[in-house]
């Protein structure tokens, strides 16, 4: 799992902590993935607050119910703020639309599948299906990971603006295996070519016997609302029936998205790039399953 990467006016202001409301986010801000449950010495060290602050504000959290008390005395976060995420257009409720889409696709690819979205120069994932069985990975729901490195995230940045490229290419870009790609040129070069055919395909970038494919997920207006992916065995890997398989489920999330299906949803269709392109590649590959295409092999 990553940890989150602040630029460096995010840095500043964690290092300020200057307002009530700063140092409550702090506070929420010290548990992670790998910090599911904090002392209180822990959070007043990860929060860069004196215990006695640290104190006061785990106390209010917690009669709030942001944070929970266990019997250990550490703390962890409280059922209050997943009440509050479940009223994110990105977080519960775009799992809820993608999850039965994304279980079909788990079952019939037997690969990991990730719906991600894009939060600052980072892919965070939402839903996190793991073929535990045969191809286990690290990738957990919540997940970190900068945009170069992964399938969902080559697709947000390809179809994000112009001056939110820039940001993420300007570097220094991380290296994880010996084909990870950081060089900003060669990732534009790829951010281009995922435009013109409405997916990416990136093999070896954080594991190296991995190959992914990821396409985008509309929203019922036309713009990106996430991409989803399916991660596989290199060996194992037949990424044009992948990408076409992945296409109709975006489609299918997208559906599950829209309040009433109507022509946003064939103006945001006729807006996909790459998709004649898809179709006809999948046209020279396998067919049939409820999908109308085949699992690979």
């Amino acid at each position: 799992m990553r940890e989150s990467l602040a630029t460096p006016e995010e840095a500043g202001a964690r290092a300020t902590r200057t307002n009530a409301a700063g140092r409550l986010l702090a506070v929420l801000d010290a548990f992670g993935q790998e910090q599911g449950a904090l002392s209180l010495s822990e959070i007043s060290r990860r929060a860069g607050l004196s215990l006695s602050t640290a104190h006061r504000l785990v106390c209010e959290l917690a009669s709030w119910g942001a944070l929970e008390r266990g019997p250990s005395g550490r703390y962890s976060i409280g059922l209050r703020l997943l009440e509050l995420a479940a009223l994110s257009p990105r977080g519960l409720g775009l799992r809820e639309a993608a999850f039965p889409v994304l279980d079909e696709l788990h079952h019939r690819t037997r690969g990991n599948v990730h719906l991600g979205v894009r939060d600052g120069l980072e892919v965070v994932y939402v839903e996190t299906i793991t073929a535990c069985a045969t191809h286990p990975t690290t990738g957990r729901m919540g997940d970190r990971w900068p945009m170069h490195v992964t399938g969902t995230g080559l697709v947000l940045l390809a179809f994000a603006d112009r001056e939110l490229q820039e940001r993420a290419l300007r570097g220094p870009l991380e290296r994880f295996t010996p084909l990870t790609v950081t060089d900003d040129a060669q990732l534009r070069r790829e951010l281009a070519q995922i435009r013109q055919v409405g997916f990416a395909v990136a093999r070896g970038r954080i594991t190296v016997e991995d190959l992914v494919v990821a396409v985008p997920v509309y929203d019922q207006f036309g713009g990106v609302a996430a991409a989803i992916s399916v991660v596989v065995e290199t060996e194992r890997a037949r990424p044009l029936v992948l990408a076409n398989m992945l296409t109709v489920a975006s489609g299918a999330i997208t559906r599950s998205l829209a309040p009433q299906p109507g022509q946003r949803l064939a103006a945001a269709a006729r807006r996909r790039p790459g998709s004649a392109s898809v179709a006809a590649a999948a046209m020279r590959g396998d067919a049939g399953g409820s999908w109308g295409v085949s699992a690979p092999a």
